[in-house]
């Protein structure tokens, strides 16, 4: 266990600043509320969102590998220096992990609940479960962390700068929700760390639980099952710990055991630079796409997960990462003071002295004096300040979800995951959730990648929302849009399926998307997978919930499709396209940490420390490569260097992409190319006329290697070897020019001819075994 102090350097002082996940559906505490907003804001944890937040209960699953786009809006910025900003993304999964079907809290007593036994008792929903939280409300807190003026009504973990009161929320234990990495076994295991400061990034992953075990004090189980040890606290720290006697203060008693706790055995959380958002606004980031987090699903076989994301918005009144801001800053008892200790009055210039005079004090509400003296005493401002709240964290977590083990036919397989965010009602009304829209919205494919179309929605919505079918319903379809009928954008109309401004679906015997099987399209159209006939024109005799299952896609093109109930003009549109092309599409993004992106056998790009300034989205995408020598000729280029082509075309996205140093690139080369090889660069896929030899490639074991500092199209050609060529012209032109000499020389010298012939003559002869 790290000491008080050192522990309080490590953590994240965790305004109102409200994070809402919508995909997977976030719950921000909802179940199946027909209200706007939630019945219970402390069912399972504490979000500290509005109340109006949140998505009715809806389960999906996916298969393990398979990638899972987490989204979200959050309130107050992140990766702008106008506030402190941390993400962290988690999940936990477990048998008694559960969705519940009463709003109510689960109890703290067990009398309380079927068989004594709260936590398999599944009328009510449950994440971290009983145990978990008991330990937390009789275990010390971390008495070394800043609280400021807060009054913090006892000494267990329940107790933080943000709970002061010990509120209960489900089983979460307050201490660890308001901080991380936190320094007790806890079941959530990391997914990712976006922070607006990379640097911290080798911390947060050295400390993650993933890869580090935690130490915990296990007292004796009959301390435990005393009916008075409620009165007792559970140690916290290694020396008290191994102090603690079972009775209390007997020197035979029995002893406790400080015991380390195994990690999660699994990598470090990814960590980067936050998206960017902007101040006061629950809205999209930058390009006008919702910020996103691309999951790779672990391999794991489990029915009851839950996903969790977290949001720390703290401003810059103090440094939390300081070893100085601890408890020793907090507002004494004795000697009492008007607020806590912390000098806030340095960064204006002003000595203590002056600052409490002029109410320059870190507490509740203060009234500060802007100018000095007696005329600052008539232009006093009072700040709205609530120290619990300066350094906040919020959060949202999923219903539960599942991961399934992928069946023999999907191994080895892309599977990209399509499902629908939003609810029924327009855009005031569903705030701060969002309206209707397939997630991701815009999908790249490779063709014989697999797509699996799924989502889910709820009966139980507010029955006043705007909306087509029964009131309250959430459906949704997938039809492709009515053939292009003019060129639209930059897209070829002979690759295009579906008018993308369009309204209309194609007529179904017309109809072509992804190569799917007639069936499938009646299914995406009818939701006919678990539902037969009905009154079926605005889909209300289907259920909420439909799912295709993975199918192979096939026939490249830009499909743009549609939904057809959710498709009033000028108030909704639920419209999605996906990219189907011969290329292999790969991409991440990487920040000033550096970072990879890896594939095939030994090929990827890697980014070092630095080598990027800021957070960028690399794309890559790998083109065979007569698809990109067609590619060269439709833009009216041509390969003018080199021989035959070496390797497949690799595209580093942004193409006008300029790091501050090198990276390296990895690309295989045709199996069986024996001759040089160099790599050549164009520096726009729109413009491939002109090609530039990239110095300093080197092939090594069927893959060849450079570095580079630009984006654009790169390509290995085989070249002849110059050299090899020229050794062997100069050698035949001196071979004839030998061959010339002798025949002038014995020209002009006719009788030295006989006289060679003759001696040839004489060796001939006495090589003879008889004259």
């Amino acid at each position: 266990m790290l000491p008080s102090l050192l522990a309080a350097c490590l953590l994240v002082v965790f305004v109102r600043g409200d994070i809402y996940m919508h995909n997977p559906r976030g719950s921000n505490n909802r179940l199946d509320e027909s209200g706007r907003a939630r019945n219970n804001a402390n069912r399972m944890f504490d979000s500290q969102n509005n109340n109006r937040g949140g998505y009715n209960v809806g389960s999906l699953y996916y298969y393990e590998g398979s990638a899972l786009s987490i989204e979200w809006t959050n309130q107050h910025s992140c990766g702008d220096p106008n506030n402190h900003c941390e993400m962290v993304m988690q999940y936990m999964c477990g048998e008694n992990v559960r969705d519940g079907v009463t709003t109510q809290t689960v109890p703290e007593n067990p009398i309380l609940c079927q068989n004594f036994d709260c936590n398999t008792d599944k009328r009510f929903g449950m994440h971290e479960n009983y145990e978990y939280y008991t330990n937390c409300k009789y275990r010390n807190r971390n008495k070394g962390l800043f609280t400021a003026d807060q009054k913090l009504r006892g000494n267990s973990a329940k107790y933080t700068r943000q709970n002061p009161g010990g509120t209960r929320r489900g089983y979460e234990c307050p201490e660890e929700r308001d901080h991380y990495p936190y320094w007790h076994p806890t079941p959530w295991k990391d997914i990712a760390v976006l922070t607006n400061n990379p640097e911290r990034c080798k911390l947060y992953q050295s400390e993650s639980e993933n890869i580090k075990g935690r130490y915990a004090c296990e007292v004796p189980e009959e301390y435990i099952s005393s009916s008075r040890w409620r009165n007792y606290i559970i140690p916290s720290t290694e020396d008290e710990c191994k102090a603690f006697r079972y009775p209390q203060n007997s020197p035979n008693g029995t002893r406790a055991t400080w015991k380390q706790f195994p990690s999660h055995d699994l990598p470090p959380p990814d960590c980067r630079e936050t998206d960017w958002s902007r101040d006061n606004h629950l809205g999209n980031g930058i390009g006008g796409y919702a910020n996103t987090y691309n999951w790779t699903l672990p391999d794991l076989n489990h029915e009851q997960c839950v996903l969790r994301i977290r949001y720390n918005i703290s401003t810059g009144e103090f440094n939390g990462w300081d070893a100085k801001v601890n408890s020793s800053l907090n507002q004494p008892l004795k000697p009492k003071t008007p607020g806590s200790l912390l000098d806030v009055g340095e960064k204006f210039g002003l000595d203590s002295q002056a600052a409490a005079e002029r109410g320059y004090i870190y507490k509740q509400n203060p009234v500060v004096s802007m100018f000095p003296g007696e005329a600052g005493k008539i232009f006093n401002l009072q700040l709205a300040i609530n120290t619990n709240q300066l350094g906040r964290v919020f959060q949202d977590r999923s219903h539960t979800f599942a991961v399934r083990r992928r069946p023999g036919n999907l191994k080895g397989k892309n599977i990209h995951n399509v499902n629908v965010r939003g609810k029924r009602g327009n855009i005031v009304q569903v705030y701060p959730a969002v309206e209707y829209d397939f997630t991701p919205n815009t999908v790249l494919m490779r063709n014989g990648d697999y797509v699996h179309f799924q989502w889910t929605g709820s009966n139980t919505n507010p029955n006043n929302n705007d909306g087509q079918g029964s009131a309250g319903t959430d459906r949704s379809n997938v039809l492709v849009l009515e053939k292009q009928r003019y060129p639209e954008g930059r897209e070829k109309p002979e690759t295009v399926h579906g008018q993308w401004g369009g309204n209309y679906p194609e007529h179904f015997k017309k109809a072509t998307f992804l190569g799917l099987e007639r069936d499938d399209l009646t299914s995406l159209a009818t939701l006919n997978t678990a539902q037969f006939r009905g009154e079926m024109s605005e889909l209300d005799d289907a259920g909420t919930y439909f799912d295709l299952g993975p199918r192979k896609v096939t026939g490249t093109g830009t499909y743009h499709y549609m939904c057809s109930r959710n498709n009033n003009f000028s108030n909704r549109s639920q419209k999605g396209r996906i990219v189907i092309g011969d290329s292999a599409v790969y991409g991440k993004k990487i920040g000033v940490m550096g970072g990879a992106i890896e594939f095939g056998e030994g090929e990827g790009v890697w980014f070092e420390k630095n080598t990027l300034g800021q957070l960028v989205n690399i794309q890559l995408e790998k083109m065979p490569s007569d698809k990109g020598d067609a590619m060269v000729k439709d833009k009216g280029g041509k390969m003018g260097v080199g021989d035959e082509y070496a390797s497949e075309f690799l595209l580093i996205n942004p193409q006008a992409l300029r790091t501050r140093e090198k990276f390296s690139v990895k690309l295989g080369i045709v199996r069986g190319v024996t001759d040089d090889i160099e790599m050549y660069r164009s520096a726009d896929s729109e413009n491939l006329r002109t090609w530039y030899k990239v110095p300093g490639a080197s092939v090594n074991e069927g893959v060849v290697s450079f570095q580079t500092d630009k984006g654009g199209v790169y390509v290995a050609r085989t070249v002849t070897n110059k050299a090899a060529i020229a050794g062997i012209v100069i050698a035949c032109v001196i071979i004839l020019v030998i061959i010339g000499g002798t025949v002038f020389y014995f020209r002009k010298h006719p009788d030295k001819l006989t006289q060679i012939n003759t001696s040839i003559s004489n060796v001939c002869r006495s090589c003879k075994s008889e004259v």
